[in-house]
């Protein structure tokens, strides 16, 4: 199996990013240090957006990904900003080699 892409973009709470982004960072960090699968983690902020994070995420395979999705890191991540995210929209995407 390939690589798995992701691409999201989140909403914040009005006035809420950069809570919000303090959150995300350490979840990054944690990604990217504890599960060998997670190969970037790349956390981006528009520039004309004040309420938008938007996020480029690789993953070594899709198994990779689900290791990620069901790991501590994110649960602890949706405790911390339960208040703070507003919408989150991803799209899979398949790397082209």
């Amino acid at each position: 199996m390939g690589k798995l892409a992701i691409i999201a973009t989140i909403k914040t709470a009005s006035g809420k990013r950069d809570e919000y982004l303090k959150h995300l960072k350490a979840h990054a960090e944690r990604s990217l240090s504890t599960e060998p699968g997670t190969l970037k983690f790349e956390i981006l902020v528009p520039q004309k957006q004040a309420d938008t994070v938007m996020l480029y995420e690789l993953y070594a395979s899709p198994e990779a990904f689900e290791v990620h999705r069901t790991g501590a890191s994110l649960h602890q991540m949706k405790r911390d900003t339960e208040e703070l995210q507003a919408s989150l929209v991803g799209v899979y995407c398949d790397p082209l080699e």
